[in-house]
């Protein structure tokens, strides 16, 4: 995927029963071509309560089944890691199948779902499962619209921009028991540097 460097950051101190995204300018560098892109300051941190929001999927059958943060986080150790585009190349290359290669690991850390979010639909995802050749380790889920992603403030401006994006996610991984974030390893923009699978087998 493409390197996003952040150029300025603003960051705002705020009581906690207050909370409010602000905008990060960045600069997403394609080959040799400098763009400017926009990413929200996020609005979770580690202690934060998860919105319940539904994610897509489509089952075996190509049947469209929705499923919310509380139904995978109940009673549960979830991760839960996004990526800003379904077949983009550090997504399907690394991020991605790093999960699946030690979904294995995570299990014997207690770890009971774990699942990939991404704004694009379901159809799409299923057809990215299908292309990776991956079966159950990982859940592929859907926030096609974005409310999640713009409910925890994560969101990565990639309109206007030659690849054509969109508004998209930006890079993450977080570890949710009951809904609560307990470990976020939030990337900027699309960087990949500290979301990996092997990110959180060391913090578990």
């Amino acid at each position: 995927m493409a390197s996003i460097a952040f150029a300025s950051t603003i960051s705002t101190t705020i009581p906690k029963l207050l909370s409010f995204s602000t905008t990060r300018t960045a600069t997403l560098r394609l080959r040799g071509r400098s763009f400017s892109v926009s990413a929200t300051a996020a609005t979770i941190s580690v202690g934060s309560k998860l919105p319940d929001s539904a994610f897509s999927y489509l089952d075996s059958s190509d049947e469209v089944k929705t499923v919310t943060v509380n139904d995978l986080t109940a009673n549960k150790k979830a991760v839960l890691f996004a990526v800003p585009g379904a077949f983009t190349p550090t997504c399907s290359q690394k991020h991605l199948p790093g999960f699946v290669e030690n979904a294995g690991k995570l299990r014997e850390k207690g770890v009971d779902v774990i699942a990939c979010v991404a704004v694009n639909d379901a159809f799409v995802l299923k057809a990215w499962k299908k292309d990776l050749g991956i079966g159950d380790e990982v859940l592929l889920l859907s926030d096609g619209n974005g409310d999640f992603t713009r409910a925890i403030g994560a969101e990565l401006d990639l309109s206007d921009k030659p690849v054509g994006l969109g508004v998209r996610s930006r890079r993450y991984s977080m570890l949710v028991e009951d809904g609560v974030v307990k470990i976020l390893n939030l990337e900027e923009g699309g960087a990949f540097t500290s979301s990996s699978a092997e990110d959180i087998l060391k913090a578990l």
